[in-house]
């Protein structure tokens, strides 16, 4: 596929415009903005983490109405079961009092699914978001469904310090191309933010783009070149984050437990991708890697006791492990 310059303008204009759509809804977190957009055109799934009120849901409905995607939300509870999210074969009857199975589906079937506050749902209603996030199909009984397309899972979730939260399982957090640490607003975004929701101010979303815009652009990204040495980087950074590994700084050795699994340096390697065509470049730089590194790595890899104990963040290991690793030109 040969992408020209104008191409790639066009897509970096569609985008910024995307982006300010958003803006008349989202103030402020315009770097959470902007990689659920990485996300979403890499193909991935996010998990945003904050406490309860930061407009996690919001941005989720806003983009939804910004992509013009169909847009289904989970509330996760303890008593969800997997068939209220998949879908379950119910019992039906024809003209002729003929009883048959017919599959219902469930809220999973929207190009994006929320599902909010995730953790709050036990382990086995968790784990039937796996199929569907990472083949995007849901299997019931002997049939399997495949999801409509672009589908993407955006889930939200509380501090697990919080009560009546249960953590992920490492499985169902390496699905999640990206984990979003959502920060509370500063004094002006307040501001702004109370003059858009208490307020008679009706806020008028223009849909600027669609599903088969997105799939085309996920198809343009998988051709985005990257040099090999970028590419290389890339890799020794997920490798480092593996005790045992040769590569392996010595904050490794001493705080992390196991490192990131393969999909971490597929998450970086197809996000660095996208962010160099945000900015309006058709090749890959050691800068793209670095921006997308701290959310793809942070949710795949684990602190040890010491770790805990020492009160390390797993961003502050990030960035330890991305000096120490040589940029080779």
């Amino acid at each position: 596929m040969v992408i020209d310059e104008r191409e790639i303008q066009q897509i970096v204009d569609k985008i910024k415009s995307v982006e300010e759509e958003i803006g008349k809804a989202i103030i402020g977190q315009k770097d959470i903005v902007r990689q659920v957009l990485i996300s979403i055109l890499a193909g991935g799934n996010v998990l945003l983490e904050g406490v309860p009120g930061l407009g996690k849901t919001q941005l989720v409905k806003t983009l939804s109405k910004v992509l013009d995607l169909s847009f289904s939300r989970i509330q996760f509870t303890p008593d969800l079961m997997p068939a209220d999210v998949a879908g379950t074969n119910i019992i039906v009857k024809d003209e002729k009092g003929d009883s048959s199975f017919q599959f219902q589906k469930g809220p999973v079937f929207a190009n994006i699914v929320l599902a909010d506050e995730i953790n709050r749902a036990t382990p086995k209603t968790q784990s039937a978001m796996l199929e569907a996030m990472q083949e995007q199909t849901v299997t019931v009984g002997k049939s399997t469904y495949s999801l409509p397309q672009p589908f993407m899972v955006l889930a939200t979730q509380n501090p697990i310090e919080m009560e009546g939260t249960y953590p992920l399982p490492e499985a169902q957090l390496d699905r999640f191309l990206f984990k979003l640490n959502v920060k509370f607003p500063t004094l002006e975004e307040l501001q702004d933010i109370m003059n858009v929701t208490v307020t008679n101010k009706e806020v008028v979303l223009n849909k600027m783009m669609n599903g088969e815009t997105i799939l085309n652009i996920r198809r343009i990204i998988k051709e985005v070149p990257i040099a090999k040495p970028v590419q290389e980087y890339a890799l020794k950074v997920v490798l480092a984050t593996h005790p045992e590994n040769e590569l392996a700084p010595e904050i490794t050795k001493k705080y992390i437990r196991f490192g990131a699994s393969p999909r971490g340096a597929q998450a970086i390697i197809l996000a660095s991708k996208v962010r160099a065509l945000m900015e309006g470049r058709y090749n890959v730089s050691f800068e793209d890697v670095k921006y997308v590194a701290y959310p793809a790595l942070r949710h795949r890899f684990f602190l040890n006791f010491d770790g805990i104990a020492d009160g390390m963040t797993t961003d502050g290991l990030i960035e330890e492990i991305l000096n120490s690793q040589k940029i080779l030109i």
